[in-house]
């Protein structure tokens, strides 16, 4: 992205801003009032907030596009969420201060509840809490695949960071959430031909996760997406 323009525009001063963003606030009129959450919560700081501050839309990639949350912050702080793009890996790493080097592969995992059958049940194993979850991660750091060093990162509740570092490896790699109950979780599956590698230790690492936590409830399974590598971007100071 061209950001010459943005710089010309750019007057430095001594001003500061609060820049406020409220995200899932798509809900439907419910309940006996017939509103929806936001239309009936109270909300005395933020109407303060848009009687005295600056009110607009924002669209942070197109008309119609609906986007998820890493284009969407991106374009908020300046980046071009066309030109940018990041998988959720990457974003949970920075998110818990995990530093990534270079080549490695960085994916956001859900614990999940799977059954007998090996379907699963609850996506996101009760939401379970973050206390069990590190739990949950010091088991995995256990698993181990030949060839590849793996970091497993607690992250929030059910969710989870996992690294693979180690050479040759691309973040082209499909998740494998099939974003429904009842079904298996999907086998990694490398997008790009240079990523073959990377899904086959990531099935590996999945293998033995499955038994690290078969004995475990409510969370005995995970599922894994937003695959990626460290971008190589502008600072948000550039931009």
């Amino acid at each position: 992205m061209d950001f010459t323009l943005a710089k010309k525009l750019t007057i430095k001063n001594d001003a500061k801003v609060v820049l406020m963003i409220l995200d899932g606030l798509g809900g439907i009129p419910g309940g006996s009032a017939g509103k929806t959450e936001l239309e009936a919560a109270v909300t005395p700081n933020l109407d303060a907030l848009a009687r005295t501050g600056i009110c607009g839309l924002h669209q942070p990639i197109g008309t119609g596009i609906n986007p998820g949350s890493g284009p969407a912050h991106l374009a908020v702080f300046g980046y071009d969420p066309i030109k940018h793009q990041v998988g959720r890996g990457v974003l949970e790493a920075l998110g818990v201060d995990f530093e990534l080097k270079d080549g490695d592969v960085a994916a956001r995992g859900n614990f999940c509840t799977v059954d007998s059958d090996g379907l699963i049940t609850d996506r996101r194993a009760g939401r379970i809490p973050t206390e069990k979850n590190a739990e949950l991660c010091k088991i995995l750091r256990t698993v181990k695949v030949p060839g590849v060093e793996i970091f497993v990162e607690p992250v929030k509740e059910h969710r989870l960071l996992l690294v693979l570092r180690g050479d040759g490896l691309n973040g082209e790699v499909d998740e494998t959430d099939p974003q429904a109950v009842g079904k298996k979780p999907l086998d990694p599956v490398a997008l790009a031909p240079e990523a073959e590698k990377t899904a086959g230790l990531v099935k590996q690492f999945i293998e033995g996760a499955a038994k690290a936590l078969a004995d475990q409830s409510p969370a005995n399974m995970l599922t894994l997406r937003g695959f990626a590598q460290k971008p190589d971007w502008p600072t948000l100071g550039e931009v």
